[in-house]
């Protein structure tokens, strides 16, 4: 792999754990684990896949599925739930003068946990949100912040970027007690992972792909709560708490359909996972995948493994955008209208397409390309192109 390789080898609230299970296969099978009930899955590995100097950190996680007692498929989720940064909690702890220790309510029902695990493992105390701020205007009694919830745009600018310790610093409290977060904060919720792995050529393991996010606002450096953690926090011999997810508008064809996929970033996991699965079973169905980052020398993500499967025909076609390259920025829809002809004639041959990574942008501008090639191509109307991906999306050979 062109990558460099970095283990973690950074200490981790996360105590080191050798799994061992006396549970058999049968009594897995038995056991589905949910959010409410998740497997503690032994981390593997935990590497770097970016090279030396790049603008990214993505981590490539592998964990032991030992008598989960269920099978995945390419598609499908890996469900991870996360826990607050420890270095958050105590800022937040600091802010608002609590006792860590002190017993507090959880929920409605009144279990407890102490104040320190409640914020770790219980609690999302890292993103505000409109409705929170109104809660906050009736508990903590600010007049000052009763009188700006009351203004939407403010509400808009105010909770982009900030969390709770930014909101108990600007707005501080002499009657908020702790015993009031239940009322005040919601449940931290789990993350979930397009798997990275193919089951049948992995049959005791799960992998995932995150990209770390850290970003600096109002002040503060900030990050991704469970990016972050798998990062900095989680190394090999680790367990963490997980589930698997079925995704039923992500499935993979296993006939002879042809396959496009655009999966730039970290959106080329489950493309991963399906060129495992094609190799393990034999298919011989044409692919082609589109794949974009910023350079190619270091962020490339499975380039040797690409670079085999394109040797052996595995895949079919690979095209490449690396924005930071060239003087012009290009990203994968600009390869998509450059091979416009050829994409047309995929998705006139029965291909199905698959769309995977930032929905926010690129899932925009690759839709509108894609619009674009029907048009040009096809001789579509902007009309009848869009009727057309709308009738791929029915009969599932468009995904995203």
């Amino acid at each position: 792999m062109n990558a460099n390789i970095e283990k973690l080898n950074s200490s981790s609230g996360i105590q080191q754990q050798t799994v061992t299970s006396t549970e058999t296969v049968a009594s897995a099978k038995e056991k589905r684990y949910s959010k409410a009930n998740p497997y503690r899955a032994e981390v593997l590995e935990n590497i770097n896949l970016n090279g030396r100097g790049s603008n990214k950190e993505v981590r490539h996680v592998e964990l032991l599925l030992d008598n989960y007692g269920e099978e995945y498929e390419p598609g499908d989720c890996l469900v991870v739930i996360p826990e607050n940064d420890p270095e958050i909690v105590t800022l937040l702890i600091d802010t608002l003068k609590f006792d860590e220790t002190e017993e507090i309510a959880i929920n409605e029902d009144g279990d407890t946990l102490p104040l320190r695990k409640a914020l770790t493992e219980h609690f999302e105390i890292t993103k505000l949100t409109k409705p929170l701020l109104q809660k906050a205007a009736d508990l903590i009694g600010n007049t000052q912040l009763s009188e700006k919830v009351q203004d939407a745009d403010w509400v808009h600018t105010y909770i982009d970027g900030r969390d709770l310790v930014d909101l108990f610093t600007d707005f501080p409290s002499e009657t908020f007690k702790a015993e009031n977060l239940h009322q005040l904060l919601r449940k931290l919720p789990p993350r979930e992972y397009s798997i990275a792995s193919s089951y049948k050529a992995n049959p005791d393991e799960v992998h995932i792909t995150v990209g770390a996010v850290r970003y600096h606002a109002h002040g503060r450096d900030r990050s991704g709560v469970c990016s972050v953690q798998l990062a900095e926090r989680v190394q090999p011999g680790d367990t963490i708490p997980i589930y698997l997810k079925k995704n039923p508008n992500f499935k993979f064809p296993t006939d002879e359909t042809p396959v496009i996929m655009i999966g730039p970033g970290t959106g080329v996991a489950p493309f991963r996972a399906y060129m495992q699965e094609r190799e393990e079973l034999g298919l011989e169905s044409k692919t082609w995948l589109f794949f974009g980052e910023q350079h190619f020398t270091t962020d490339f993500l499975y380039q040797t493994e690409w670079q085999e499967w394109l040797k052996d025909d595995v895949l079919t076609k690979l095209d490449l955008a690396f924005s930071r390259d060239t003087d012009e920025k290009v990203y994968v829809q600009h390869r998509i209208a450059e091979h416009s002809a050829t994409f047309y004639e995929w998705l006139m041959n029965g291909a199905a397409l698959y769309v995977c990574g930032d929905e926010k942008q690129m899932a925009k501008d690759v839709h509108q390309t894609i619009r674009y090639v029907l048009e040009q191509e096809g001789g579509m109307s902007e009309t009848e192109a869009e009727a057309y991906l709308t009738e791929m999306k029915k009969e599932k050979t468009l995904s995203t």
